[in-house]
């Protein structure tokens, strides 16, 4: 415990240290406007290429160069070519500060997308609040992002209106009465989205028989089983990412547990199938996009087939559609702003409304957080997500 909490404290110092360079009115925001003056806007990526978060950061990344491609195509914005400037943090938190400086003081974006992940989206946060760059993760759920301050936004499905959704389908639709959650306790998404599934679990009066812990980076998961094959529940809710969720599976199955998985999208991953095997078939993922050519809108259905013509014909997931609406919802603002000035642009996005994105409509409440729906649940079918369930859900407006 004491050398983790001297790790905690050197992050801490680590992070103001970032925040004190980057003070100074915004002069590093400045440095963009001016740069995005000339012949190229710059928009920054930040997230995982290396690493165990690396499925989120390289779908990410192919969405916003497919939106900068098309932009160019159209004669960029404000006659100005987009250029996707990209960074790798390798999935380590004690990177992602550093790299969200590199982007604003030496690369001199006007914007951000990402991170794809809750806790590191608060980490930047600050850094691009106190810095006047618009950061807009096209991946973080969990609470406590738009907080920050004005110029932090995101275009996702949040866990406080999707995971009550499905706690109420998995309850009423396929009698989930008795529940078993598995919180990974390092990681700020896996906390958090528990907390919101155990209030609408108490809602649904389902009852929580079991609740064990484990932290990102386990491999060994046969103490927390055990504990929860003792329980008998209906079904497990695992709030963590993929790697341990393909683990703890496996696990599941090893012991003779015949009961199904459910979680986030922090599950949202291949790696899922290729660590758990046969062991995660059944499995339960909820996410705001599905790709569903049939049913697709007009605009989805193109992203689709440009997608699979440049990925040997497999589907997208919702982080190359997030990262995608991203960056168009960035273009945007800068068109309607007639400006690539971040506190200029800043205003006119947060007034988004019924946005037609490829991932579903959104629109920005007066807090700037984001609304969408259906809420799509997806399930493990063959080595692929299928989509399920298409659950509608009315978010709250204020």
């Amino acid at each position: 415990m004491r050398k983790k909490s001297i790790w905690l404290v050197l992050l801490g110092l680590l992070l103001v240290a970032f925040l004190a360079a980057g003070c100074g009115g915004g002069k590093a925001a400045d440095k963009g406007a001016k740069e995005a003056e000339g012949d190229t806007i710059k928009i920054g990526f930040l997230g995982a290429l290396t690493g165990n978060e690396a499925s989120y950061g390289v779908e990410t990344l192919k969405g916003m160069k497919m939106a900068a491609e098309e932009l160019n195509k159209q004669g960029g914005i404000l006659g100005k070519k987009v250029e996707i400037v990209e960074a790798d943090h390798g999935s380590k938190l004690s990177e992602a500060a550093s790299v969200v400086q590199k982007l604003i003081s030496k690369d001199r974006v006007v914007a951000i997308v990402g991170d794809p992940t809750t806790g590191k989206t608060k980490l930047a946060g600050p850094i691009c609040q106190q810095n006047k760059v618009v950061l807009i993760s096209a991946g973080a759920v969990g609470p406590g992002v738009e907080e920050i301050g004005d110029y932090i936004f995101r275009n996702t499905l949040l866990d406080e209106v999707a995971a009550p959704a499905v706690a109420k389908y998995l309850v009423e639709e396929l009698g989930w009465k008795k529940v078993a959650i598995v919180t990974s306790t390092n990681n700020d998404y896996s906390v958090g989205l528990t907390k919101i599934f155990e209030y609408a679990l108490s809602k649904l009066n389902a009852q929580v028989v079991e609740k064990v812990s484990i932290q990102d980076g386990d491999q060994d998961f046969s103490a927390q089983v055990t504990r929860i094959k003792q329980a008998k529940p209906d079904g497990i809710i695992f709030t963590g990412y993929y790697t341990e969720g393909g683990l703890f599976m496996k696990e599941v199955r090893k012991q003779g547990l015949n009961i199904k998985m459910a979680g986030g999208d922090g599950l949202l991953s291949p790696v899922l199938w290729k660590l758990g095997g046969e062991a995660v078939e059944g499995t339960m993922v909820y996410a705001g996009f599905a790709a569903d050519p049939a049913n697709a809108s007009p605009q989805a259905k193109e992203f689709i087939k440009k997608y699979q013509a440049a990925n040997d014909n497999k589907l997208p997931d919702m982080f190359s559609a997030q990262g995608y609406d991203a960056v168009m919802l960035l273009a945007k603002a800068m068109k309607e702003a007639n400006s690539t000035d971040p506190s200029k642009f800043k205003d006119v996005l947060a007034k988004t409304k019924d946005f037609p994105g490829v991932s579903g409509t959104l629109t920005f409440r007066i807090d700037r957080k984001p609304v969408k729906s259906p809420v799509y649940l997806l399930e493990v079918k063959n080595q692929e997500f299928v989509l399920k369930k298409a659950i509608p859900v009315e978010a709250p407006q204020s």
